[in-house]
């Protein structure tokens, strides 16, 4: 069923990068999937995790993977753990992964499960991931898999100079845009990919 997915949702559409690819094919996303939704792990679509949250749909997580031109060396910022699974297929390809989740209950399980899976490359943190992760900065590759109504500051601040920040950017309950962001020369230039759905980027004050 994953290579079938591989197949038809991720190739199919001109996914071309092999080392994501190969991610898609190695991480087994039905172990990130609630057990009430298991059957459905490998179909064409989001699917819920609880607490109003999403794993996202197998091609957007391909996309925004492929879109931020990964390599082995590089150090990538998540925010938006969720169920792991994005996580997951970043450390199939690059040297480290610095991931965020602010709802707790997530944050453990994912956690537990990138454990049980034997990743030894991913760092995980409860928290609120609207000013990254300074400790760790500058980052290579930034990934954000909510949605703000604007790009945090914090994020662009940390991207490291030749880096890549993906992210969908819209108000709550409007269109988004998933948008590519990259420093050159200490400038940001943003270039918008595709329309999109995801779910509202969360600060510790809304919960």
């Amino acid at each position: 069923m994953r290579a079938e997915m591989v197949r038809n949702q991720i190739e199919a559409r001109g996914i071309s990068n092999q080392m994501v690819i190969e991610a898609m094919k190695s991480v087994p996303r039905h172990f990130f999937v609630p057990e009430k939704h298991k059957a459905r792990s490998y179909h064409d679509c989001p699917l819920p995790i609880g607490y109003n949250q999403t794993i996202s749909q197998p091609y957007i997580v391909a996309y925004m993977t492929e879109k931020l031109d990964l390599n082995k060396r590089d150090k990538v910022l998540e925010i938006g753990t969720g169920s792991g699974y994005q996580a997951a297929i970043l450390a199939e390809i690059v040297d480290s992964v610095y991931t965020i989740e602010i709802v707790s209950a997530l944050a453990k399980v994912s956690a537990y499960k990138l454990k049980e899976l034997g990743y030894q490359n991913i760092r995980c943190k409860d928290g609120d991931g609207y000013n990254g992760w300074i400790e760790h900065a500058p980052f290579d590759a930034i990934i954000v898999t909510a949605a703000p109504s604007k790009i945090p500051q914090p994020l662009l601040d940390q991207l490291a100079e030749g880096g890549k920040l993906i992210v969908p950017v819209g108000p709550k309950g409007s269109s988004q845009y998933l948008k590519i962001i990259t420093k050159e020369n200490n400038k940001i230039k943003t270039r918008n990919l595709l329309a999109v759905r995801f779910v509202p980027f969360t600060r510790e004050f809304d919960q």
